[in-house]
């Protein structure tokens, strides 16, 4: 209830501008403890500064919409502008922490940043800041009349120093004095505002959206390069990893290979609602049809042959998906959704989006209980969102991708599911979802599975770190055989932006690890996985962040596996680059 009040609440703050750059009405300023300089007194007067000068509401040419996150950051972190726009920010504190933003040079922000570090009690109250508590919105309203590079900084207590501080970059020739930017179409009031709050499918910040039409909690990181392009707002996110893995034991294997993922989302208003577009691809194919060594990995096939102990390759086209969002109210929307290939409402969101995973190059050995339909050729999805309840439904193809990794592949939709979401804060997205899978192996044509899962996910900003935790079940129930259960527990922590630590526990019935010649085939057997690791990022000024970790993963085995696994320990060493 308090996000949708709080999105419903900025609508209207901002439709009312007149009340001035983030001021609320009828309620009286903090007297400033400190005397700002003359070039303060000229910001205020609307005189020109280095970095341009305040902005008329009314000749709004567009606006943006930047988040404050705990523990320090901006999103997006870098803007791009044209000389002569006048841009209007809604600055959101999606934190638990004071946040600001204030405009200028570095070498201003640098001096400004000092100043309040000798005068802790000093109040904002100038055009080019925007002071915002916890929860709450404010407006700065800025014309850019001279090309270069700009930044903006939140200068409380020692967030600049920790980083927090986004770049914007003025292009074009600069606007003599008086002049405003062509229009072009952009709207100064109407929907443009809103369209930057939403996510996609409803009423609520975009944070909320992960894999697919999946949530995750609200206060989560939604990294990557955000930019608009008329009336479209897009983000773009990806990374590679460079791997070395080496699976202990008897049946361990070792490969150097590389893992992948770009992920380009739009969106804009159409028609009194959103129309979004996903696209995702990687580059995994290449490292051949059999993926990489994985012990105790199951699913999918390669050559004829069941991956056993190994971890296929994921497709070249990820997700190709458009949705379009309707709202009911203020409060509610509904929501289509359309992908080939897409992910179906069933299960959280796939492991690498979630941020308590993003950092393990690894797959989970319980992935195809939880999350493995994120890549399905053939999926329709219908939504209703009411606050923070979202139910949906999905109709999509059953059966898995095969091992064309570079191919489109088509069928009947002759599968459904039907997924809850609720978000009760802002911290926390939990999920419960179930799912008739028609013939998901290729080599067992004639098994249909009911699949059942459940998931919370919890995520908190504490001081300069992050952390994020989830703990899934889910359950296959084939028409032939037994049932199976899994259980995942993960965790991840950010410090201070360059250092992460991982760690996943995960128990699985494994009814797969022996072929369909040996005695053993289909008997099930209750296995267990521990996995811990670090990453290390290196300092950056960018989009792009370059790390370098790695990660042990030991093993509990049932005694009658232990002629055949042996005692393993498994490890990875990789590098990798994230664009941020």
């Amino acid at each position: 209830m308090h996000n949708q009040l709080f999105v419903v609440a900025l609508a209207a703050f901002i439709a009312t501008s007149a009340f001035g750059h983030g001021d609320e009405p009828n309620k009286p300023k903090p007297p400033a403890s400190h005397d700002h300089s003359s070039k303060g007194d000229e910001h205020s007067a609307g005189k020109e500064t280095a970095f341009g000068r305040p902005g008329d509401p009314a000749k709004v040419d567009r606006t943006i919409m930047v988040e404050m996150r705990d523990p320090g950051e901006f999103s997006p972190s870098e803007i791009t502008v044209k000389a002569g726009e006048t841009v209007r920010f809604v600055v959101v504190n999606a934190g638990k922490h004071m946040h600001e933003m204030v405009l200028g040079t570095m070498q201003e922000l640098e001096e400004h940043h000092e100043m309040m570090k000798q005068q802790k009690d000093m109040h904002h109250d100038e055009p080019h800041m925007a002071h915002v508590g916890p929860g709450k919105s404010g407006v700065i309203v800025w014309q850019f009349t001279k090309p270069g590079e700009f930044f903006y900084a939140c200068l409380v207590e020692d967030h600049f120093e920790l980083g927090m501080y986004g770049k914007i970059r003025v292009a074009g020739a600069p606007a003599s004095a008086g002049e405003e930017h062509p229009h072009g179409g952009h709207a100064s009031g109407g929907h443009a505002q809103g369209d930057e709050m939403r996510g996609m499918y409803g009423p609520y910040v975009m944070a909320r959206e992960s894999s697919g039409t999946a949530w995750q909690p609200d206060a989560s990181p939604h990294q990557g390069i955000h930019a608009m392009y008329g009336e479209w707002s897009t983000m773009t996110h990806g990374f590679v990893n460079l791997i070395y893995d080496r699976q202990g034991g008897p049946r361990g294997d070792k490969k150097t290979f590389s893992t992948s993922m770009l992920m380009v989302m739009a969106q804009r208003p159409a028609a009194g609602g959103t129309l979004g577009l996903r696209g995702m691809v990687s580059a995994d194919p290449l490292m051949g049809k059999r993926g990489y060594p994985l012990l105790l990995q199951t699913g999918e096939a390669a050559n004829g042959a069941p991956l056993i102990d190994r971890q296929h390759p994921h497709d070249l086209f990820m997700e190709l998906a458009a949705s379009y969002s309707r709202p009911l109210s203020e409060r509610s929307s509904v929501f289509a959704y359309a992908g080939l290939p897409g992910e179906p409402a069933l299960g959280p969101a796939a492991f690498m989006h979630r941020f308590s995973s993003e950092d393990n190059p690894e797959a989970p050995i319980s992935h195809h209980w939880l999350d493995s339909t994120h890549i399905t050729y053939g999926v329709v999805t219908l939504g209703y969102v009411m606050e923070n309840i979202k139910l949906e439904g999905s109709v999509f193809r059953g059966r898995e991708p095969d091992e064309r990794r570079y191919d489109i592949e088509t069928g009947k939709l002759d599968s459904a599911s039907v997924r809850l979401s609720y978000n009760p804060t802002r911290d926390w997205a939990l999920q419960v979802s179930r799912g008739r899978i028609k013939s998901p192996e290729e080599l067992h044509p004639d098994a249909d599975v009911d699949r059942t899962t459940a998931s919370v996910i919890y995520h908190r900003a504490f001081g300069s770190a992050a952390m994020q935790t989830t703990l899934a079940w889910g359950r296959n129930s084939p028409n032939h055989g037994d049932a199976t259960d899994t259980f995942l527990l993960e965790s991840a922590v950010r410090f201070s932006r360059a250092h992460t630590v991982f760690g996943r526990a995960e128990r699985a019935d494994k009814n797969e690890l022996f072929l369909e010649s040996d005695p053993r085939a289909g008997e099930k057997f209750r296995v267990g996985k521990l996995t811990l690791g670090y990453v290390y990022d290196l300092p950056r000024d960018g989009h792009l962040k370059l790390g370098v970790g790695g990660l042990v993963s030991r093993y509990r085995l049932p005694s009658e596996l232990a002629p055949v696994y042996g005692n393993p320990t498994s490890f990875m060493l990789f590098v990798r680059a994230k664009l941020i």
